[in-house]
């Protein structure tokens, strides 16, 4: 165990030195608690649960969770902890210094690094018939699962979908959401207008987030990878790269897309919201901003459009995991098999903010009828799973660097790529070796 953690600080040291990420020396007023039952006695067992920050009304419902598991199990206790910043940084350097709480998120994107480093607790020994794991989303359950072992079973999740504003359709003649890429640019370019025929765009047909996050189905439409098996970079392959095209060339050469920074907006849910764009292909988290943010907002969501025939989209999962040095681990099973059975589960997703990752839960609240779920829910069954290898810092950010110079017309695509796979490969090699 001392090899593996030593091992750990010099993995995070290396990084941290490349530029990747930033590990804090001293970790000072990050963080929020709650207990969600004071003055617990002796013969209670109090663990601790940590997850990042999210909005009141979520933090409210949580808590409503942990509440109803403390009845059913008054001899356990949970201190709810958020971290709300640098939250991997964080977790990283508390697993380092024993530091680390019970039982914790853990997003599918950082699964590969953890997973692999000997610090969580496998789950398969706690798992029972009771907690009918084939209920689980398959494609969600396997991020989490490495060298044939569980490490977590996922509370929620979102895929994308296509967002449409139903006014402007119906103003441009439109009647039904494009099918395929290419209705999706026709589309895109009636919907793109100057209101004001004053030569400048007020309405883009579409909106366009180029992180690689929102990338990766366009990258393996025509049968690229963004990672190869041992986790280097191989986004600048001739497959990879005809799905990007497809991106460059609508906003350069269509001028049919706008990306947030273009019309003076923070994400792409606020650009579709604020009437910049007339569609966007955002997550689930985009229904009750919207249904909050701009309520006389008319809009509807439909599938993402195929590309070369095939149906894509991206998965976005967070899990509950067991941290491996736990002193209560029987207590933190019970937490996790609670949180993620059907009753915690159908609490916690009962509002919306999130998808439930079991089907007989999502069947009970009826999102896979929903009118603006539905398409959603449909893409966990072939959706590309957001992880990209051990190591997803160096991988996102040398293609978000240089794919937003291709965007912005610095360089052409292909050596724009074939320069971010190269110095990313380059620091993954270093690190390792």
């Amino acid at each position: 165990m001392r090899t593996k953690i030593l091992g750990l600080v010099a993995i995070i040291i290396a990084i941290a030195c490349g530029g990747t990420f930033s590990v804090p020396v001293a970790i000072v007023g990050c963080q929020n608690q709650f207990v969600t039952q004071m003055g617990s006695t002796s013969s209670n067992t109090t663990i601790k649960l940590s997850g990042w920050g999210s909005s009141s009304t979520e933090q409210k419902l949580l808590k409503q969770v942990l509440d109803e598991f403390e009845e059913k199990h008054p001899n356990i206790k949970v201190k709810y902890e958020v971290i709300s910043d640098q939250y991997m940084d964080v977790l990283k350097t508390r697993l380092i210094g024993d530091a680390a709480p019970d039982v914790f998120y853990l997003d599918a994107l950082e699964a590969p690094f953890l997973m692999s480093q000997n610090v969580l607790e496998s789950l398969d020994s706690y798992i029972s018939p009771e907690l009918e794991i084939k209920d689980f989303e398959e494609n969600l359950l396997s991020s989490f699962v490495y060298k044939n072992r569980i490490y977590g079973f996922p509370k929620d999740y979102s895929t994308l979908a296509l967002f449409y504003n139903k006014k402007a359709f119906a103003n441009s003649g439109l009647n039904t959401p494009p099918d395929t890429w290419k209705q999706l640019r026709s589309y895109a370019l009636e919907l793109t207008q100057d209101t004001d025929k004053d030569g400048r765009i007020d309405i883009y047909g579409f909106g366009e987030t180029p992180e690689l996050a929102r990338q990766g189905y366009k990258i393996r439409a025509f049968g690229g990878k963004i990672t190869n098996h041992r986790g280097y970079a191989t986004f600048a392959n001739q497959a990879a790269l005809k799905g990007l095209q497809l991106v460059v060339d609508q906003y350069r050469q269509d001028k049919s897309s706008a990306q947030k920074t273009d019309v003076g907006t923070n994400s792409g849910s606020e650009m579709f919201g604020q009437g910049k764009v007339a569609m966007v292909i955002e997550g689930n988290w985009a229904i009750p901003y919207l249904q909050e943010t701009f309520p006389d907002l008319e809009f509807a969501t439909a599938p993402v459009p195929t590309i070369n025939n095939k149906p894509g989209t991206m998965i976005f999962s967070v899990a509950y995991v067991m941290n491996k040095q736990s002193k209560h681990k029987d207590a933190a099973w019970e937490l996790i098999s609670y949180l993620t059975g059907k009753e915690g589960m159908e609490k916690w997703t009962s509002k919306g903010f999130a998808l439930p990752t079991r089907r007989s839960v999502a069947e009970k609240l009826g999102y896979d009828k929903d009118s603006l779920r539905s398409a959603l829910v449909a893409g966990v069954n072939y959706g590309m799973s957001w992880q990209v290898g051990k190591y997803p810092g160096v991988i996102v950010d040398h293609f978000n660097n240089q794919f937003t110079s291709t965007m912005l017309g610095e360089q052409p695509l292909k050596p724009a790529m074939r320069k971010a796979e190269a110095s990313a490969n380059k620091q993954i090699e270093a690190i390792e070796y």
